[in-house]
C-alpha cells in the first residue's frame, strides 16, 4: 500500500516497570486511546497504525476504530516492531511514536515529517524541549547536546552539557522519532553498541554507526511518558487541571 507519511504506534503489553500500561485507565480511557485521539489530527500523515504483540491491545484499537497489526512477540525494542508493520507499506517517512505519549501533539508529528522532507541528509528527526536543572539530574530524562545545525552530537542520561561556566542550556530529549524508510531498515538491522547498552538509549546505536540525527526545537512541550503508575497519577493530576477527558 501506497502511504507517503506513515505513523506507527508500537504498543507492548508487558512493560518492565509497568505492565499493562497502554490499557490503563486516564481520565476515563485507555492511554492508548489518548495517543491516537491525538495523532489523528496530524495533517501530514497518510496513514495510522498500532503494532502490537498482545491481543487485548488489539482489539480495543480495533473496536474503537483504529487500524492495528499483530506482531512478533520477540522483538527486542519499539523500533524493531514498527518495521516490521512498515515492510507492508510503500512509505517514504515513517513516525514511531510510543503508546505511552498521551499527550502527543499531532503539530510535532507534522513537524517531523516537515524536516525529513526539507532536509534530505537527516537519517532520523526527532523533537527536543528545553529542560530545567532538575530534570538534567534526573537520570530517567534523556538530555541532548547539537551542534549548530541542529544535529545531535549525544543523548545521555547524565546532565549534558558539564555546566563549568554556570551558563549550560539543557535540552531534553521528546521519544519521538521519523525516519527515512531506508534509514528504519539499515538502523533496526545493526547489531547494539557499546554506548548504546551503557546508557541503555537505542538511538546511541544510530550515532555510532554514522547516522544523523536532526533535532526539531519544541518550546513548550506538556508531554507525560506513562512509564511508572506515578507517571499515571500524574498524568491524572494533569487532566484534571486543564478539564480535559471524557
Amino acid at each position: 500500500m501506497d502511504y507517503k507519511h506513515l505513523i506507527v504506534v508500537p504498543a507492548r503489553y508487558n512493560a518492565t516497570r509497568f505492565p499493562g500500561k497502554l490499557l490503563a485507565p486516564l481520565g476515563g480511557k485507555p492511554v492508548i486511546l489518548w495517543v491516537l485521539e491525538n495523532l489523528r489530527r496530524s495533517r501530514k500523515a497518510d496513514h495510522l497504525i498500532v503494532a502490537t504483540d498482545d491481543e487485548r491491545i488489539y482489539d480495543l484499537v480495533r473496536k474503537s476504530g483504529y487500524r492495528a497489526a499483530m506482531t512478533s512477540p520477540h522483538h527486542r525494542s519499539g523500533t524493531d516492531r514498527v518495521a516490521e508493520v512498515a515492510e507492508y507499506f510503500q512509505s517514504l517517512f515513517v513516525v514511531n511514536v510510543q503508546g505511552d505519549e498521551p499527550f502527543i501533539k499531532a503539530e510535532v508529528v507534522d513537524m517531523i515529517f516537515e524536516e525529513l522532507e526539507a532536509d534530505p541528509s537527516a537519517d532520523i528527526v526527532t523533537p527536543v524541549t528545553p529542560a530545567g536543572e532538575e530534570e538534567a539530574l534526573d537520570p530517567n530524562v534523556v538530555k541532548v547536546v547539537m551542534d549548530r545545525k541542529g544535529f545531535a552530537l549525544y543523548f545521555s542520561r547524565s546532565p549534558i552539557p558539564y555546566d563549568r561556566s554556570g551558563r549550560a542550556r539543557y535540552f531534553r530529549h521528546i521519544g519521538v522519532y521519523g525516519y527515512r524508510i531506508t534509514s528504519l531498515f539499515s538502523f533496526v538491522n545493526l547489531p547494539p553498541s557499546p554506548l548504546e547498552e551503557a546508557e541503555g538509549l537505542e538511538q546511541l546505536r544510530a550515532l555510532e554507526n554514522g547516522m544523523r540525527i536532526k533535532t526539531i526545537l519544541v518550546e513548550d512541550y506538556g508531554g507525560i511518558s506513562i512509564d511508572t503508575p506515578e507517571d499515571l497519577r500524574r498524568a491524572e493530576e494533569y487532566v484534571k487541571e486543564k478539564g480535559i477527558g471524557l
